[in-house]
């Protein structure tokens, strides 16, 4: 963990900015915006950009996933600017929940991949772009979204002990915890031989 340099009541104002940042719920607001629907009634529900992938816009799709991973990218980077590395960390943890976790949508959001993956990019770059890249390669693989998500999340540790990013490692423990929390149902899936593959509607 990094050194506690901020204080407490400072540390829980960039809690909930990364939060409320995070809760955005952009694949909504694209799909709406693209005349594609309510995303909550397409697909799995999910309102991440696996699920708007199933509108069969690639666009929108790409629109989410930008703006999603830079919810997480824009909390950890602005808090670094403005204060220090623990509310860094604290704000990009927050965002990543917000999302999975929206106040806007009764707490039911998406599964934090985008968001983890720019949070990560921003935090600890080399690692970022180690987490993407283990997801493009699971994806062309197996082509399946969860299978690849669940691979990156489980490498985010390896890579930050690796990169030399230990600091980072409670928060990357933490946030990979989640991210197969929030897939959970997907591991189901994945164990019955029923989990969708890419772009299938």
């Amino acid at each position: 963990m990094p050194p506690f340099e901020t204080g407490l009541f400072a540390l829980m104002v960039w809690g909930c900015v990364g939060y409320l940042f995070g809760s955005i719920p952009f694949g909504i607001v694209i799909t709406r915006t693209f005349g594609l629907g309510d995303l909550r009634k397409i697909g799995s529900g999910n309102i991440g950009t696996t699920n708007v992938l199933r509108t069969g816009s690639k666009p929108a799709a790409a629109a989410t996933l930008l703006l999603d991973g830079g919810k997480g990218a824009i909390a950890v980077l602005v808090a670094r600017w403005l204060a220090a590395e623990d509310a860094a960390q604290f704000a990009g943890l927050m965002a990543f929940l917000g999302h999975c976790f929206p106040i806007w949508l009764k707490f039911k959001g998406g599964k934090g991949v985008a968001t983890f993956l720019g949070l990560m990019l921003a935090l600890a770059w080399p690692v970022g772009i180690a987490c993407c890249l283990t997801w493009l390669v699971t994806a062309a693989i197996s082509r399946i979204s969860s299978l690849s998500a669940l691979v990156s999340a489980a490498s985010t540790s390896v890579w930050l002990v690796l990169f030399g990013y230990p600091q980072a490692l409670v928060l990357g423990i933490l946030v990979t915890a989640l991210v197969y929390w929030r897939h959970r149902e997907n591991i189901a899936r994945l164990r019955a031989g029923t989990e969708p593959k890419i772009g299938k509607k």
